[in-house]
């Protein structure tokens, strides 16, 4: 298994791509146990006209159908942003065992900013998390694609 920088990166070329379709730059990515990724994703909401297509989501599903399986136990998600409760409550069904984030999200972040959802007991098997991966990168390009909204 690489570094998480390495894997945050692929995330952010995704949060790139989200943002050069005018989506809020978020991207994930889902590696399994062998450091291979296997989900990838990006904000897709307003070209699908899909509420639920946050790039968590997206990255889950592609790893489902990668591995055939809604099950991702021993797999990680590395996204560039703090998760919401939609794309937390995905995680924790898709039973996800690491999430690695970028920049964490003060009003809908769900796992240290508003609350900590994934540390509640009744969630079986707890998920490990780390936050603040290249978070200066993927707050610029989140601030720069605001920026550019307000203009």
């Amino acid at each position: 298994m690489r570094k998480p920088e390495f894997y945050m990166h692929r995330a952010l070329e995704l949060a790139q791509q989200a943002f050069a379709e005018q989506e809020v730059p978020v991207g994930a990515v889902v590696v399994d146990a062998q450091g291979e990724i296997i989900g990838r994703g990006y904000n897709q909401v307003i070209q699908t006209s899909d509420p639920c297509a946050h790039a968590e989501i997206q990255a889950l599903r592609d790893a489902g159908r990668t591995l055939g399986n809604y099950r991702l136990s021993g797999c990680h998600l590395y996204v560039t942003l703090e998760p919401c409760t939609l794309c937390t409550g995905g995680m924790i069904n898709a039973r996800i065992s690491h999430l690695y984030y970028g920049a964490s999200e003060p009003r809908t972040g769900v796992i240290e900013s508003v609350c900590n959802l994934p540390a509640q007991p009744w969630y079986h098997p707890q998920m490990q998390v780390t936050g603040g991966i290249l978070a200066a990168p993927a707050r610029r390009l989140l601030k720069a694609f605001f920026q550019q909204k307000r203009r």
